[in-house]
Parts: C-alpha cells; structure tokens; sequence
C-alpha cells in the first residue's frame, strides 16, 4: 500500500464582496504601514528625523496660501488626464500617449496666444485655446485608434513612440518661437498685458481650473455610466466578440472612445498653458501623462478615489521643494517616500480583491490532491 502524508498549502482565492468600509480600513492601514516603514527608511538614509521631513512636505505643499492653490491646480491637473484616461482604459485601450497629447494641446494653445491674442477679447481667446487644444489631443491620437480599429495593432507601443515624435515638433517650434534669440526657449508669452492667461475668479488664481475639470468630470462620468456609448465602450473592453454578437460597431466604438479621451488629454495642455506655465517646452507635460495612469488604475475608476490619489501624488510633489531647501536633500527622498506609498497601496489592493487560504493537501506516490 502507498505511503501517504499530508501537507498544508497556501491558495489565492477571490474574495467575495468586500464592504466599502472595510476596504477603506485596509487602504488606511496600507498609508500608516507605509509611513512606519517611509519613517525607518529616511532615517537610515540621511539621518533626519522623520517627522520633520514630513513636517517639511506638509509646509511645502500646503504652507502657505500660495503653495496650497499651487497643489491644488497641480492635482486637478493631474486629476483632468487621468479622467481622460478613463474611457480609454476602461475598453482595454492602453493609452500611453497622453504626455504626446497633453504636449501636441499645449503647443496649439501657445500658438493660439502667440498669434491670436493681440486680436481677440481675453474670453473669446480662452474659448478658442481650449477649443483648439481638444482638437489638436484628438488629431493626435486618431492615427492609433485607426490602426487598432482596422489593423488591431499594439496601441501600447503605438500611443508611446507618437510621445516622442510630438516632442520633436515640440522643439521645432520652441526653435521657431524661442525668445530671445538663441535662448532655446520660448519665454514667458504674452508677459506684458496677459492676453489669453486664465483669470482670476472671485480672487483665487486657479479657480478657473477646478470648474474646467468638474465640468469635464461630471460629463464623462454621465457619458460612462447614463449613455448608450458608455454602455457599448464597456462591453467592447469585457469581450469583443461579444459585443460583435450583440450589434455593437467595434471599430466605430474604439476610434470614438479614443479620441474622446486624447481630445480630454489635449485639453490640458491647454490648462497648463493657459493656466500655469504661460509657455512651451517639451517639458510643459512634465511626466503627468504617466503619473495619471497610476491615478486612473490604483483609483479603478472611481470618481472620489481618483480625487483622493491625485492629491496624494501632487501633495508629494509639491513637498519635495520644502524638503530640499529645509534639510539640504534632494527632491529625491520625496520620490522615495512616495514610491513607498505607492508599493503599500498597490500591494493592499491584493487583499482588498483576494484572500489567502491554508488548505491541507494529501501526498501519494508522488501525486498530490486535495
């Protein structure tokens, strides 16, 4: 008779429905472990006292008035791309092209300030710019949507290598434009009356920002979830050929989910322009097309956890300048302690969909079962 022993094995096992609340407490629960951990790490690495560096983050971003509206027009800044993103991803559309749309809206709203703004009224030029950068993000991610409507080709790598062609065009008009001559950069546009710069509302700097993102915000979130494009985009991203089956025109579906969403990435090229910058450069993305795929992912579409991840990202950011004056480091420790953050709260999101399970397995020539 075979000899028999037992084991006890780990399984991964899909959990059920998780409460709200009590996913709330495991991504509570990630953030302090990640702090405790954030806290060992800066001491072991510049010697300082992690509550003073955090402290410093804290000052840097929220300090004073000034750089709290700062962090606030850095977040929904963010938050816009990542909304962008959104209807993109939720069909299985990888868009990585994002920092090439934020880039191809930015250069038409400087175009648009460059040229127009002796001519128009400072609110029809906002018109216009905002207008014209939506246009310029769509045209800009047409090519793509194309070639993965007909030819099913790898969005992934296609949306990426068009980031670096815009940055190339980028830098021919920076040439161009450049102010003065042979600085190789375009200068503050429109420095002396302001032409074409978003205003000031009720007093506040970037107010004009926060509607412009609510405002596109509520729009997408109606069109993904109250309309029959909504509906169809999503079930293309669940199985193609069942949404096939079920009369939906695929190719139709892709190119119009994807321009929608380069057309909101183009749009905040505009933002940054028009809003912050007042210039062009091949910078003026800044890595924010990618930050907002962490956004749009860690956030699974949720319009509050979106929201929520944004401020975290731009607050770190933002905090990284204080740390760098108060203590003599470089902005990289604020990288550190975001990259910590961001591997708990990734990581926590395993424990949020799935659970592990001891289970006891017989052993029997050399077969295993359960």
């Amino acid at each position: 008779m075979a000899a028999k022993r037992t084991k006890r094995v780990i399984h991964m096992v899909k959990r059920g429905n998780m409460t709200k609340f009590t996913a709330i407490l495991v991504r509570i629960l990630a953030v302090i472990l990640a702090m405790i951990v954030c806290g060992f790490v800066v001491v072991g690495v510049t010697g300082d006292n992690p509550v003073g560096v955090y402290r410093g983050i804290w000052d840097g971003a929220f300090g004073t008035g000034q750089r709290g509206w700062v962090t606030v027009r850095e977040t929904v800044t963010l938050l816009l791309i990542a909304v962008g993103l959104v209807p993109a991803f939720k069909m299985r559309y990888w868009n990585l092209g994002a920092e090439g749309q934020i880039l191809m809206g930015g250069l038409v709203s400087a175009a648009v300030l460059l040229y127009l703004g002796p001519i128009f009224e400072d609110w029809l030029l906002i018109l216009i710019m905002l207008a014209a950068s939506m246009a310029a993000g769509l045209l800009w991610g047409l090519l793509p949507a194309v070639f993965k409507a007909y030819f099913n080709t790898n969005e992934t790598l296609f949306t990426l290598m068009m980031n670096y062609v815009a940055m190339q065009i980028v830098t021919f008009f920076v040439i161009l434009w450049e102010s003065p001559k042979g600085s190789n950069h375009v200068g503050i546009i429109n420095a002396a009356h302001n032409e074409g710069w978003f205003p000031q509302i009720l007093g506040q700097p970037y107010l004009l920002d926060i509607i412009i993102v609510a405002v596109v915000m509520a729009l997408v979130f109606i069109y993904m979830t109250r309309t029959k494009q909504g509906y169809e985009l999503t079930v293309v991203g669940e199985s193609v050929n069942t949404a096939r089956y079920a009369g939906i025109n695929v190719r139709a579906v892709i190119i119009r989910t994807v321009l929608l969403s380069s057309a909101i990435c183009g749009l905040a090229g505009a933002m940054i322009v028009g809003g912050a910058s007042h210039t062009i450069s091949t910078s003026t993305a800044g890595g924010r097309g990618f930050t907002a795929i962490i956004v749009a992912w860690m956030s699974q579409f949720s319009p509050v956890a979106m929201i929520a991840v944004s401020l975290m990202l731009s607050f770190m950011d933002q905090g990284a300048v204080q740390t760098a004056s108060q203590f003599g480091l470089n902005e990289n420790v604020s990288d550190i302690i975001t990259g910590i953050l961001l591997f708990f709260l990734i990581g926590c999101e395993f424990f949020v969909r799935y659970r592990l399970e001891v289970t006891t397995v017989e052993i029997e020539d050399g077969k295993e079962r359960a």
